[in-house]
């Protein structure tokens, strides 16, 4: 990691003590993605800002991304001692460095840079001040729509009978109060009269000539009594009192029907605005729920297809993600490949017309009966005199391995299960782990017409036609050719996400099984088993695997009618495959096992047709 001082910043970017930043600048693994793994790449730290570039004398075309670290997340990793992780927002930059002391200067680099920012400070706050939006605090106060009103005329008809009562019940209230008023006036005037006339009477010796003839009334016993206005069901102003009296009962009566009637719309409405506020609050829930698992399922996505999420021991994806994930990717793949293959020409591929082992003539063939029995007791090895290589012994044991042990039948075995069979085919599977690791041996019988075990070993051993019927490849090379019948390929296949990219590295021999039986099948023999070598050692990007394949052809001849020459459709191949996979890593038991169970029978499948049309009208080679 480099460091150097760098003053080309904008005013706000620069430091306000020192004036300028320290750019730092050195090569980190970054995880690009599932595909291509880890990547080394050029990073750069300049003005809180980290970017990369795909190399450092690339940085002339500009970088391929960057971050700004005012609110990144810098997390190391809990068991990869040389890996660190940023993240902004939904945005993860996985990276690794040389070694943990590296990583630590980087990690303290950054933070340092973070804190120099000043990201959150008071000058900060007023570069990055933010304004209010009017607009949004205005549609908090939107409008309520006139159509939710229209199920309230009554109410609001209610309440303008309400508001008649009141003005009515006002000025009935005003004119009781006068006649209220009148009435105390009346009292007192009475009274004030009557205590005159009780005086006038304890008077006796003043003459009563001086009473008018309106205060006195004589009646027919001769005595006097005070004449008083007769009381008038009208006051002075002409109140009626009774009639108010009805009247103002009468409004106080309607007032309270109104009411009730008020009251029980708005109860009513109450209900109804309840039930529409639960309908809204379940509503919102619902939106709630569904965001937070939108968003859930954003983050998933976004680190989604990180190291985190692939196969390893620390894997955050369970057993049963993992098997969803392979599978979906496995169908993504044979779709690519039926369009792949539906698009393009496929090109004839001639057989050699030299063969050095076509010695053998048809005519002894023809005698066969068509049979799949074979007495291995005089089956003998041929080996040419230019077929002498450092791996002859090795080489020399596998065929015999394979054809004493391969061969058996393991229909009456109850530690081989039966787990697929289609017409001809059948597929047997035998269980077995090694410190959590499967290593189930697969064997494979099948029948052919029409080809010969020397056409489909051909066909399997030579590299030149290879990737047009092998899809599961990604790219292969011959490390070493050890002679005309062996070489050494190196060989990775595809990802299958989330599993770990696989590469092999292995001998190919192939082999005619020279019998000294006359009924014996003529047999072929393609063996491929891991070695090592100096040219194609293990690396960090895929997991090596371990594998001992072999497939044995036997060709069965039933006779022609008459003087006919053998034609193809005389001709059957018995087929016998068997694999024995190491496949290394951490991939679940039940996802090998699936993957297996699925993808072999569809190989031979493949595998036989293309050679079933590559050899149609073409000569038979024994």
């Amino acid at each position: 990691m480099s460091e150097k001082s760098s003053s080309s910043g904008s005013d706000d970017d620069v430091d306000p003590e020192s004036g300028q930043h320290m750019e730092l600048g050195g090569v980190l693994s970054k995880w690009t993605n599932y595909i291509h793994g880890w990547q080394d790449r050029w990073v750069v730290l300049k003005n809180n800002t980290l970017s990369y570039y795909k190399s450092e004398d690339e940085r002339e075309y500009g970088c391929r991304g960057s971050l700004c670290l005012s609110k990144a997340v810098i997390t190391p990793h809990e068991f990869d001692e040389c890996r660190f992780d940023i993240s902004v927002n939904d945005s993860v930059w996985y990276l690794r460095a040389e070694d943990p002391e590296h990583r630590l200067q980087w990690i303290e680099s950054i933070e340092l840079h973070k804190a120099e920012s000043g990201y959150g400070s008071e000058t900060s706050l007023r570069r990055h001040g933010s304004m209010l939006s009017l607009t949004s605090a205005a549609s908090a106060l939107s409008a309520t729509s006139s159509s939710s009103f229209k199920k309230g005329h009554r109410l609001r008809e209610k309440l303008a009978e309400m508001e008649t009562f009141r003005d009515i019940l006002c000025r009935q209230v005003d004119t009781l109060q006068k006649f209220f008023d009148n009435c105390a006036d009346a009292v007192s005037k009475d009274e004030f009269q009557r205590d005159r006339v009780e005086e006038d009477e304890d008077e006796d010796e003043f003459p009563a000539t001086s009473r008018t003839d309106a205060e006195c009334n004589h009646n027919n016993n001769g005595s006097k009594e005070k004449l008083f206005a007769p009381a008038s069901p009208k006051g002075d102003n002409g109140i009626d009192f009774k009639g108010e009296a009805i009247t103002f009962k009468a409004t106080t009566a309607g007032i309270l029907s109104t009411m009730s009637h008020c009251i029980e719309l708005m109860v009513k409405r109450e209900d109804s605005w309840q039930k529409r506020l639960d309908k809204e609050l379940e509503k919102r829930r619902r939106l709630e729920d569904a965001y937070k698992s939108a968003v859930n399922e954003l983050k998933k996505k976004s680190h989604y297809g990180g190291p985190d999420y692939e196969e390893g021991p620390n894997s955050l994806i369970n057993e049963d993600e993992f098997f969803d994930a392979v599978e979906a990717e496995l169908d993504r793949q044979d779709k690519i490949e039926e369009q792949s293959q539906s698009e393009k020409v496929r090109r004839i591929t001639p057989v050699p017309a030299v063969d050095p082992y076509s010695s053998i003539g048809s005519h002894r063939l023809s005698a066969k009966p068509h049979s799949f029995s074979s007495s291995l007791s005089s089956v003998e090895l041929f080996s040419a005199s230019d077929d002498i290589h450092r791996f002859s012994a090795q080489v020399e044991e596998m065929v015999q391995n394979h054809m004493t042990y391969s061969l058996q039948d393991v229909g009456g075995d109850a530690n081989w299960q039966l787990v697929i069979e289609e017409g001809e085919m059948k597929v047997y599977r035998r269980e077995v782990e090694e410190n959590g690791i499967v290593l189930d041996p697969l064997k494979a019988t099948h029948a052919v017409k029409g080809v010969t075990g020397h056409e489909l070993c051909h066909y399997f051993w030579d590299t030149s036609v290879r990737m047009d019927w092998e899809t599961t490849i990604e790219n292969f090379n011959v490390v070493e050719t050890l002679s005309d019948n062996a070489i050494i390929v190196y060989q990775t296949h595809k990802r299958v996400w989330p599993a770990s990219q696989r590469d092999v590295l292995y001998l190919s021999a192939i082999r005619k099984i020279l019998a000294t039986n006359e009924n014996d099948p003529d047999t072929w023999l393609v063996c491929n088993f891991s070695v090592d070598h100096d040219n194609a050692l293990p690396t960090n990007r895929c997991i090596r695997a371990k594998i001992n394949v072999a497939m044995i052809c036997q060709t069965l001849v039933s006779p022609p009618e008459g003087d006919k020459e053998i034609s193809r459709d005389n001709i059957l191949c018995k087929i016998t495959y068997v694999a024995n996979v190491n496949p290394g890593g951490w991939a679940p038991a039940s996802v090998l096992r699936a993957v297996a169970k699925r993808e072999y029978p569809k190989f031979l499948k493949r595998f036989t047709s293309y050679v079933q049309e590559k050899t149609a009208g073409n000569p038979i080679l024994f």
